[in-house]
């Protein structure tokens, strides 16, 4: 990890930071990219000394996610790992506040720390600012998403970081659906974003990775000692692959941007539809059909283009019934379906999605 590229952040848009950052010095015959390092030993009387401390392919996604995000990042295998490690930050018998609509991996982390005595949660209505701030007199930290997944509920960030500040609490904040590109919490008053990289990061569904990005060298000290103890390292492999798919990210979400909007647009109103879910932000869309469960799961199966899938970022358009899952919430509608806009052309998108939804009757 280093800190001259995120330093540098303010000086370039984040379009030309995504290229940018994190590669070799240009000097004859380095390599463009930092090539992917396959050992798990050092010679020693360096910085290094052995893999699980850490390794140069880490180093460059981690200084180009960090430069993204305002701070100084540690990459993870898995976006759980890294929800894991900011988690432990909290002293043992610490109130958590969370969203009560989450990313359910999220959720069942937290309900296990309950279960074990290690925490409490507190699940809220994140849009609900008076309600977290009050949440958050007793708390330790507080986590949340926006937008939430599955509901794409916004929360007041800044408000937020504010009201926890003022108790002492830290605040995390999952930042997987907006990417740094569209928020960048550390600047709104968070002290620590946390990131899916399957997802948007690496872009392309062929990556299992998580990311912590912190704004204080204290914290970011605590996370890299969590990952060198207990191992959760991402491969050289997957993160050279991810560090790839960051660079692609801004015209990948533009794009995909682009779709939701107009798939959004063209999808209001339609007579199979109860609620079309937008942020007004990003490329996730949650659309309720009527009629619930039944008529949710026979959409999913009459696509040729949408592909039913349980994860989203990719450049690929997937969706899902969300309450499929046993973990879901109960209050998310058994009608939900979250949609994944992918970089296919948004006429195809919708032909092939509002013909499914005709088919309903």
């Amino acid at each position: 990890m280093h800190e001259a590229t995120a330093a540098d952040a303010p000086t370039l848009h984040p379009d030309t930071l995504a290229i940018v950052a994190g590669r070799p010095p240009h000097t004859s015959d380095q390599p463009m990219n930092v090539p992917v390092h396959l050992t798990s030993t050092y010679v020693a009387g360096g910085e290094l000394e052995y893999g699980r401390y850490g390794n140069p392919s880490w180093t460059a996604f981690e200084d180009t996610l960090g430069a993204l995000e305002g701070g100084r990042c540690v990459a993870f295998a898995s976006g759980m790992a890294a929800i894991a490690a900011v988690l432990d930050l909290v002293a043992p018998g610490s109130t958590i506040v969370a969203p009560r609509h989450s990313y359910t991996g999220t959720v069942g982390a937290l309900r296990e720390l309950e279960a074990k005595g290690r925490a409490k949660a507190v699940f809220v209505d994140i849009t609900d600012t008076a309600a977290v701030a009050s949440a958050s007199a007793d708390a330790a930290m507080v986590w949340f998403e926006s937008p939430t997944n599955p509901a794409l509920e916004v929360a007041d960030i800044p408000a937020i970081a504010r009201a926890a500040h003022e108790h002492g609490a830290l605040v995390a904040v999952d930042n997987t659906f907006a990417t740094p590109l569209l928020q960048r919490p550390l600047e709104l008053g968070a002290d620590l974003v946390v990131h899916s990289a399957t997802k948007y990061i690496s872009g392309h569904s062929d990556v299992l990775m998580g990311a912590v990005v912190a704004a204080s060298a204290a914290h970011l000290d605590a996370i890299v000692k969590h990952r060198s103890l207990y191992g959760a390292i991402p491969a050289p492999l997957e993160t050279f692959l991810a560090l790839r798919g960051l660079r692609t990210l801004p015209v990948r979400l533009e794009r995909a941007q682009a779709n939701a909007e107009e798939l959004v647009r063209r999808l209001t109103g339609h007579p199979a539809l109860e609620e079309v879910r937008y942020p007004g932000f990003g490329a996730i869309v949650s659309i309720v059909l009527r009629g619930g469960a039944e008529p949710a799961d026979a959409l999913v199966q009459r696509t040729s283009l949408w592909v039913h899938a349980t994860s989203l970022g990719g450049v690929e358009s997937t969706f899902e019934r969300r309450r499929r899952w046993p973990a879901e919430q109960p209050t998310i509608p058994e009608g939900l379906v979250r949609l994944s806009v992918g970089l296919e052309h948004v006429d195809d998108l919708h032909r092939d999605l509002a013909g499914a939804l005709d088919s309903l009757g």
